[in-house]
C-alpha cells in the first residue's frame, strides 16, 4: 500500500513520481519527491531541484493535472502532478499557491476599473470634446487652417475627381455671383469657390476658407436665387468656424474611440473627420445658424432664401438616401423649407444673374448651359 507524507512530517515519498522539467532544456524527467522543509525534487536517487514552498505558485493545466512553477527557478520550470492525493499533499503546504491568481475580487475590481474607464471616454465624447472643439475652433491660426484646408481638399478630390469645371463664361459668372455673396457675408477675399465635374448633388465648406459645389447639385438648380442660396448658407458655416469644429470635434472623438477599441493609430479620426466635412454633417445649432446667415444674407441681397429650401426639398425628395446628398444627415427638409417660406419676401434687390449670365452658369462644366 502506497504512502503520502503526512503535512507534518518530512521524508521522501516513495512511489509517488512526477514530471519536471526543469526550464533549461526540454527533457522530460521522471523525478520523486521528498516533502520537508521545502519540496525536494530528485531524478534516480539524485539530489536535483529544491523549491521553497513559498515559493510555489500554481501554473495553467487541463483537468487532472496540477502543474506547478517556482519564482526562484528559470521561468520555464515546470512541476507536474497527476496523483491526486500527491497534489492535495504539495498543495496543502504551499502558502501562496495561488497568489498570482485573480480572485472574483480582483476580476470585479479589474471590471469596475473597466467600466469607469470606458465611462471616462463616454463623458469625454459627449461634453469635453465638444467643448474643446468650440474653445479651440476660432483659436486656430489662418495659415494653420488653410493648410488642413489643403490637406483634406486633396481627400474630397480623391473622392469626387480632381477636376474643377473651367468653362471661362461659367467661372466669370460663378465668381460674381460668389464675390456678391461674400461682400454682403463679410468675408474676406481670401475664400474661394469652385465647382467640382461630378453628379453627385452637395456643397460643402473646408477649412481655411474654400467652399466646392458639386456639378450635380448645380444640375437641379433653377434659378440663381436657388445657388446662391446654398453658398451663402455654407458661407455661414465658414463665418461661424463650423468646419474646423467639426473636424476637432470628429477627429478627436474618433481618435478615442478608436483607443477604447484598439486603433492606437487614430487612422480613423483622419477618415472620419474627413466624411464628416463631405456630408456636412454639422450639429442641429450649427445647421440652423447657417441657415439664418443664408437668410440674413438673401434678405441683405433683395432676394428671397425660400429658392434654396425649395432647391434641398428638390433633392432629397428625389435622391434623399443615395449616395452623398448636401442633406444626407438632416432629415428635416421639410421644417427648413417651413422656415424659410416664413422668412420669404418679394425681391427688392436686382436679379443676382441676369439669363445670359445663369445661361452660362449651368455651363460651366461644359455643354449648352440650356435650362
Amino acid at each position: 500500500m502506497s504512502e503520502i507524507s503526512d503535512p507534518v512530517d518530512a521524508g521522501p515519498v516513495p512511489g509517488r513520481a512526477a514530471v519536471f522539467f526543469d526550464g533549461v532544456s526540454s527533457r522530460r524527467r521522471q523525478v520523486t519527491l521528498a516533502l520537508g522543509d521545502a519540496l525536494e525534487i530528485g531524478e534516480a536517487g539524485e539530489a536535483g531541484a529544491r523549491w521553497a514552498y513559498a515559493d510555489i505558485r500554481r501554473a495553467d493545466s487541463p483537468a487532472g493535472l496540477l502543474r506547478l512553477a517556482c519564482t526562484a527557478a528559470p521561468p520555464l520550470a515546470r512541476l507536474e502532478l497527476r496523483d491526486e492525493a500527491l497534489a492535495r499533499e504539495v498543495a496543502a503546504r504551499c502558502p501562496r499557491l495561488d497568489e498570482h491568481q485573480t480572485s472574483r475580487k480582483g476580476v470585479a475590481k479589474i471590471v469596475g476599473w473597466s467600466l469607469a474607464a470606458a465611462a471616462s471616454i463616454v463623458g469625454i465624447v459627449l461634453f469635453g470634446v465638444p467643448l474643446a472643439a468650440d474653445r479651440l475652433a476660432p483659436l486656430v491660426p489662418k495659415p494653420i487652417e488653410r493648410r488642413i484646408g489643403d490637406a483634406v481638399e486633396v481627400q474630397i478630390k480623391t473622392v469626387f475627381g480632381k477636376r474643377e469645371c473651367g468653362n471661362a463664361a461659367g467661372q466669370a459668372a460663378f465668381a460674381k455671383l460668389v464675390n456678391r455673396l461674400r461682400d454682403v457675408a463679410g468675408l474676406d477675399a481670401s475664400v474661394r469657390s469652385a465647382v467640382l465635374q461630378t453628379n453627385e448633388p452637395n456643397a460643402f465648406a473646408l477649412p481655411g476658407g474654400k467652399v466646392f459645389m458639386l456639378r450635380g447639385l448645380l444640375d437641379k438648380a433653377q434659378s440663381p436665387d436657388e445657388v446662391a442660396g446654398i453658398l451663402a448658407h455654407e458661407f455661414g458655416h465658414l463665418k461661424h468656424n463650423d468646419n474646423m469644429r467639426g473636424l476637432i470635434y470628429n477627429g478627436g472623438t474618433s481618435f478615442l474611440i478608436g483607443l477604447l477599441f484598439g486603433d492606437v493609430t487614430g487612422s480613423s479620426a483622419v477618415i472620419f473627420a474627413s466624411r464628416n466635412l463631405v456630408e456636412a454633417s454639422y450639429s442641429r445649432d450649427a445647421e440652423e445658424n447657417a441657415d439664418t446667415f443664408a437668410i440674413e444674407t438673401m434678405h441683405a441681397l433683395g432676394r428671397s432664401p425660400k429658392p434654396m429650401a425649395e432647391l434641398m426639398f428638390r433633392i432629397t425628395g428625389k435622391e434623399g438616401g443615395s449616395g452623398f446628398t448636401i442633406l444626407a444627415s438632416h432629415p428635416l427638409t421639410e421644417d427648413r423649407l417651413a422656415r424659410m417660406t416664413r422668412e420669404d419676401r418679394p425681391p427688392s434687390g436686382p436679379p443676382l444673374l441676369d439669363q445670359r449670365e445663369w445661361q452660362a452658369l449651368k455651363g460651366i462644366c461644359g455643354g449648352s448651359g440650356k435650362i
